[in-house]
């Protein structure tokens, strides 16, 4: 196993931040909720909202299913870590600041840096990973706390995309795994990959990239290296750039595997793992429930009931690779 880091300068944080802080003190007491005027829900994210709109609509979606819609009985404060997570700490603090009355942690950064900001005001999250692994609850069934959400399980099944990778590509000797070091998955995604490629018999190569031209880059060191495809690790960044990441592989004729649908409707290969958008949803919907009265601590977890298998055999084609039939078979979508 080898691990190659393309540069990445150090991230800082942002003088809007610090001003978006100041201003939340000085703005706290108009925010807090007057009587007769809507609540103020804070949402949370460490990604770009410019890729993420078709989960702001789910997410909306199920504040509807509990009587709430933005601008009529309910305000939002949005607040975008545009992918650098050194910032979530001053945009949580400064939703805690405006005293809104429920934080959507959407992403898994997120929601650790929104339970750290506070223990009193109620989060939903969606999260990739094993919540209570990540320490946000502490158990699916019995959240306890401020804490409650919905868990999209993709990290849990990373290693799973490289055996259906594999499987397409039964000769490959070498994989990549394009990773987040940032993120708090990429130390699960390493480990676990690592594991089952070790049983595969195939030399992994992990490739961090946080940044858009960093991904550009680590498709290049992946062909460098001989990889034969590419696993996509788990985090909000790479969620941002599915038309990207679906762009390289076909430049790079290199087979790559990603962990929602998104990604295959984009271009991509294939992609296994819970629905994002159905956990968006579920947030919006827990949010409203909150609202309505309901303690986070009374409202277990929701775990993604069904894990998709999705192909774009438009792609596979493009790529050159024949697909069993029998491997068809099991897909829950093909994507022609």
């Amino acid at each position: 196993m080898s691990r190659a880091r393309v540069p990445q300068s150090q991230a800082v944080m942002q003088r809007r931040d610090l001003l978006a802080l100041l201003g939340g003190v000085l703005a706290a007491q108009n925010v807090r909720a007057q009587p007769g005027s809507p609540p103020v829900i804070g949402f949370l994210n460490s990604a770009s909202k410019d890729g993420y709109a078709p989960y702001v609509r789910e997410f909306h979606a199920g504040l509807r299913t509990t009587g709430y819609v933005e601008g009529q009985n309910v305000s939002v404060l949005y607040r975008w870590a545009e992918g650098q997570y050194d910032r979530l700490p001053g945009l949580a603090a400064d939703l805690v600041s405006r005293q809104v009355r429920v934080i959507a942690a959407t992403s898994t950064p997120a929601a650790l840096a929104a339970k750290a900001a506070t223990t009193t005001i109620p989060i939903v999250f969606t999260t990739a990973g094993n919540p209570v692994e990540l320490g946000l609850v502490a158990s699916f069934g019995r959240p306890g706390g401020n804490v409650t959400g919905a868990n999209q399980i993709t990290v849990e099944v990373a290693a799973k995309r490289l055996e259906l990778l594999h499987e397409l590509l039964p000769n490959a000797h070498s994989m990549a795994v394009l990773i987040n070091p940032a993120g708090p998955n990429a130390a699960a995604v390493s480990k676990d990959t690592q594991a089952v490629g070790a049983t595969l018999g195939l030399q992994l190569h992990l490739i961090d990239a946080m940044s858009t031209s960093e991904i550009d880059n680590a498709f290049a060191e992946a062909v460098r290296l001989n990889a034969s495809a590419m696993v996509v690790g788990t985090d909000p960044f790479f969620n941002s750039n599915a038309d990207l990441l679906a762009t390289l592989m076909l430049r790079y004729r290199l087979p790559t595997a990603y962990q929602y649908r998104e990604f295959t409707a984009a271009g991509g290969l294939l992609s296994y793992g819970g629905s994002i958008a159905v956990a968006y949803r579920t947030a919006g919907i827990f949010t409203g429930r909150i609202l309505n009265g309901e303690k986070p601590a009374d409202i277990p977890v929701e775990a993604a009931a069904k894990l998709e298998l999705i192909i774009n055999l438009k792609s596979a084609r493009l790529l050159g690779l024949s697909v069993d039939p029998l491997f068809l078979a099991r897909c829950d979508e093909i994507v022609e």
